[in-house]
């Protein structure tokens, strides 16, 4: 289903940098190649480089699959929360307490893996369905302007943005 990109008054200026990541087009298309993408790259790593950080005080690779999972469930509830038109404000998350408090070091790589594969199909089965016309809804979230457009293009962005860096600084 072909889904044009949000306009730039759909979201906040910070996810500019995620939603340029992503090709206009059929954006469901693009989740599942990014699952199946995602779910390559992590099979190839060995569990010993899942603890490894690019640097001090940088997230490791099993912190920043964790962080991709919170933030994957966190965007979908908000989709979900404005393609129903709800126009509750909701609130933002800080990112950096979510990945203290997610106990990853405690988890192996294949289970990460599987859990950001199974939260992505999930969503991608909420999406099955959608309906063009609830996609520019204007609710707010992080005190900011955002329709559930701009969210599909987000979550595709965020997930290509992180393993992007994956790529670039851990492997």
């Amino acid at each position: 289903m072909f889904i044009a990109k949000p306009l730039p008054s759909d979201y906040a200026a910070f996810y500019a940098g995620y939603i340029s990541q992503v090709p206009e087009g059929d954006i469901i298309s693009t989740l599942k190649t990014n699952q199946q993408a995602t779910k390559a790259l992590l099979g190839s790593l060995a569990e010993e480089k899942a603890n490894f950080a690019y640097a001090p005080e940088k997230w490791t690779i099993k912190e920043v699959i964790g962080h991709i999972i919170d933030t994957e469930r966190i965007f979908a509830y908000r989709f979900l929360r404005m393609y129903r038109g709800d126009a509750t404000p909701l609130p933002s998350f800080e990112q950096d307490d979510y990945v203290k408090n997610a106990n990853t070091h405690k988890r192996t790589l294949a289970s990460l893996s599987q859990e950001l594969y199974i939260v992505r199909e999930s969503n991608l089965l909420m999406l099955s369905d959608l309906d063009e016309s609830k996609l520019d809804f204007q609710g707010t979230m992080s005190d900011k302007k955002a329709t559930p457009r701009a969210l599909l293009y987000i979550l595709a962005g965020h997930e290509a943005h992180h393993i992007k860096i994956l790529k670039e600084r851990y492997l």
